[in-house]
């Protein structure tokens, strides 16, 4: 990546996302670079491509990226449809487990997005990616940053079920 992102990582503020929206970027690193580029709840669609390109830099020699896509089944019952909602402290609540879990990570970046509303089967619900100079700092966060939000931000999903039922499950837990 060019030395541009890498300015842009100067704001304390952190980067905007391209929605236009400024993330989440309290953790930095010693030469004042946010090294979180965002973490934030969106109700529009995300990708995978929007975390690796706020985190890649050039000295990171590993980018590792996950996204938790909605998929047609949960324990043998065929899903429908899936709607996430958030308590209103979400926002807050994911920038801090990312603001923490790049405390555990040094030399490592961060980026992190969790989708709510109303999503269908093939849709991605979180996206996050990490960067560091070695893969196995990356793929540690990147782990690490997925169970963490997962454990900690109080998001709960309606799943539609192909028989007519529905269900509430915590993301907390």
């Amino acid at each position: 990546m060019t030395d541009a992102l890498d300015a842009e990582r100067m704001d304390s503020a952190g980067p905007a996302d391209p929605a236009g929206r400024v993330g989440s970027a309290r953790a930095v690193d010693s030469a004042g670079v946010a090294r979180v580029a965002f973490a934030r709840i969106s109700d529009e669609p995300i990708t995978v491509e929007e975390c690796d390109l706020a985190v890649a830099t050039a000295s990171a020699g590993a980018l590792v990226s996950f996204a938790g896509v909605v998929r047609n089944h949960d324990e043998g019952r065929g899903v429908l449809t899936l709607d996430y909602t958030a308590h209103p402290s979400a926002g807050d609540v994911i920038a801090s487990v990312a603001d923490s879990v790049a405390a555990e990570f040094p030399g490592v970046n961060l980026a992190v997005v969790h989708r709510i509303g109303a999503l269908q089967i093939g849709d991605i619900a979180i996206a996050c990616a990490a960067a560091s100079a070695h893969r196995a700092e990356a793929f540690a966060a990147c782990a690490r940053l997925v169970d963490a939000v997962k454990e900690s931000v109080p998001i709960w999903k309606e799943q539609a079920f192909a028989d007519g039922t529905t269900e509430w499950v915590a993301s907390l837990g």
